[in-house]
């Protein structure tokens, strides 16, 4: 199984890396910022829970999971438009809250398919404000029958809309949860926010805090971030293995590539 929509800081990258880190038994698993969901889709546990801040990706999630046949007719109304310039903008320029669920994450996963780099950003206003992208072939918005085994695996998971602390509170000993948060990010970073609230220096502190408190109640928890000083100190008392990646959301074109991330965990891999 594959993601269905693209997501910026996807970890398609480091999955074998994160594969020789994460337990091989557990009872739950726990993601709450689940973005793109690789990892979940390639642990495929029998028992989840996926949160995150993004109530658009969710309720995409949701569709997914409880409506795919009414999807996969959702977006086959789009497939003609997908090298479509002006579709684009106007279905951009769409109030997706005006719209019923199903067409709620048809539009976007037609416009995470079409759109500039598959980059997901929202404005002050919160509204979607990528550019149209620079397609020469036709982008395929789905592989159906990715996207119905992605529905089936969906199956008996839990799904969350809101801060991680929602999602990650009702963890408990023997869960397995893996932390990827939008990274604590570098001057030279041009990318902005997935949700209007952004991810601040306060966030990857209470994301620290929440960390030590699991890890005292007896979970097994696996985080990945950039390396930096402050993600450092925050998790100094655990185990760190740095690893390079790319970068491809950068604006300077040379720093897309080798970027030092981390892997910090609170167990022996």
């Amino acid at each position: 199984m594959r993601p269905f929509v693209k997501w910026a800081g996807g970890k398609r990258q480091l999955l074998t890396k994160l594969k020789r880190c994460w337990p091989t038994k557990f009872n739950r698993y726990i993601e709450p910022f689940v973005g793109g969901g690789i990892v979940f889709l390639t642990i495929r546990p029998s028992h989840a829970i996926l949160g995150d801040t993004n109530s658009d990706l969710i309720n995409c999630y949701k569709v997914v999971r409880d409506g795919v046949d009414k999807l996969i007719k959702a977006l086959d109304f789009y497939v003609p438009h997908v090298l479509d310039k002006e579709f684009y903008c106007m279905t951009r320029d769409l109030d997706p809250y005006k719209l019923s669920e199903v067409e709620q994450a048809a539009r976007l996963i037609f416009l995470n398919k079409t759109c500039y780099n598959g980059l997901y950003r929202v404005n002050h206003e919160g509204r979607f404000n990528v550019p149209f992208g620079r397609n020469e072939r036709p982008p395929r918005l789905y592989e159906e029958v990715n996207l119905r085994n992605v529905s089936k695996a969906l199956h008996n998971v839990e799904l969350v809309v809101g801060d991680f602390r929602d999602t990650m509170t009702c963890a408990s000993r023997g869960d397995f949860l893996y932390l990827d948060p939008p990274y604590h990010r570098s001057p030279d970073t041009c990318f902005t926010a997935y949700t209007i609230n952004g991810f601040g220096e306060h966030d990857h502190i209470r994301l620290a805090r929440l960390f030590r408190t699991l890890h005292e109640r007896g979970c097994r928890l696996l985080l990945s971030n950039s390396d930096t000083k402050l993600v450092r100190e925050l998790y100094k008392d655990f185990q760190i293995v740095s690893v390079m990646t790319n970068r491809p959301i950068n604006c300077v074109g040379a720093k897309r590539n080798s970027f030092p991330e981390l892997l910090i965990m609170n167990y022996n891999p």
